[in-house]
């Protein structure tokens, strides 16, 4: 009774996310119209404009990447934790899948990337096409709806936040200049107090939330991508396997409207300002650009599918219910949607406005490819 009540619940966010999804594009539209045309200095202006107080002064775009984003991250690590504890990820074999998938979706586009990047100034950008936007993927299976089965929906929102986690460290490791590990400690701390209410059974969510706006300052410090401390939070939430609704499931609720109707389209308005340049034409053949669009089309769509289907041959998975290979093949195509975080990378990677220029130009390129053809292969394979 539990499992039905709770796939229920997960069809009205999906259902949300097909409306939202619809408005999140817009809101891409919109943004690259702003950024090419005369209005374009004044938007950059308002999104560096600094808001906030002695201890947190940052500029608005660094409000909605850092904070608003970490309030979606954490509605997915709460629908992730369901699932784990109760849903469709119970099982080993199950919860295995998009660790799994998400790895090759990983590692075989970096090594695209690399063949075609080697001993050049650009090599330095293994790490773009390795991430893939949660939040656009998501919106874009979403308006799928029935076109396909839950449980792939759900495997795509696992894999996503698998191979953020992972893009997230890559940063951490490879592309942070330094880690304040005073700050990890204090994080550490905190988590290990969330985990502690949780095992006493603390059922109040404001004894979680409070805590988790300390939780996100201090991960936000050290640092590393703040928006992981959601996905922590998300994860000492309690949940249960009763008809009883679990403060996770009442936190979920209540997260579900202003996500999909504020945070993602404001997101989005924010982040895909890309000028489009008559030079980013050229950039598309170059070795970067053929690296990152490779790697992010083709890369994606050959790991995620490779390592899937390994895993599941080697019997240390399952596909979720209801999904066959054609499902996979299409959501690996969704995966190769880049976007925000690719561009995070290529704005560590590189320091030559040319070659940043490029590489956003072939992300926006390379996430168009994979989300419209992942979308219509989806749309004409229902079963």
């Amino acid at each position: 009774m539990a499992k039905i009540i709770n796939l229920k619940i997960f069809k009205q966010f999906l259902k949300s996310g097909q409306v939202g999804g619809f408005l999140l594009l817009i809101c891409v539209g919109v943004s690259l119209y702003i950024a090419n045309s005369s209005a374009k200095d004044g938007f950059q202006t308002f999104l560096e404009t600094r808001l906030g107080f002695e201890i947190a002064n940052y500029s608005i775009l660094t409000w909605i990447n850092d904070a608003l984003m970490a309030v979606f991250f954490l509605l997915v690590g709460l629908e992730i934790k369901r699932e784990l504890v109760e849903g469709e990820l119970s099982s080993v074999k199950s919860a295995a899948l998009p660790v799994i998938a998400a790895l090759g979706g990983m590692l075989v586009p970096a090594i695209i990337y690399v063949i075609f990047n080697k001993n050049t100034p650009t090599a330095s950008g293994w790490g773009i096409p390795m991430a893939t936007d949660i939040a656009f993927a998501l919106a874009i299976i979403a308006m799928l709806g029935k076109n396909v089965p839950a449980g792939l929906k759900i495997f795509l929102a696992a894999l996503a936040i698998v191979d953020d986690l992972g893009a997230i460290l890559i940063i951490a490791i490879f592309y942070t200049n330094q880690i304040h590990f005073e700050y990890l400690a204090m994080a550490a701390a905190v988590v290990s107090l969330l985990f502690l209410m949780n095992y006493f059974g603390v059922k109040n969510l404001f004894f979680y939330l409070i805590p988790g706006v300390f939780l996100w300052y201090f991960i936000h410090h050290s640092g590393i991508h703040a928006t992981i401390a959601g996905v922590l939070l998300a994860f000492t939430i309690p949940t249960n396997n009763t008809d009883v609704e679990s403060p996770l499931e009442k936190l979920e609720h209540a997260l579900t409207f202003p996500v999909n109707y504020l945070i993602m389209p404001i997101f989005a308005l924010a982040n895909i300002n890309i000028t489009i340049e008559q030079n980013m034409f050229g950039g598309l053949t170059s070795s970067l650009g053929l690296g990152i669009i490779g790697g992010l089309f083709i890369g994606k769509t050959i790991g995620v599918t490779s390592f899937s289907w390994l895993a599941v041959k080697l019997k240390w998975a399952e596909l979720p219910t209801s999904t066959n290979w054609k499902h996979v093949l299409g959501l690996a195509m969704l995966a190769g949607i880049g976007f925000t975080m690719s561009i995070f990378i290529a704005l560590l990677s590189f320091n030559d406005d040319l070659h940043i220029a490029e590489a956003k130009f072939a992300i926006l390129t390379a996430s168009i490819l994979s989300g419209v053809i992942g979308f219509i292969f989806l749309k004409t394979n229902k079963s």
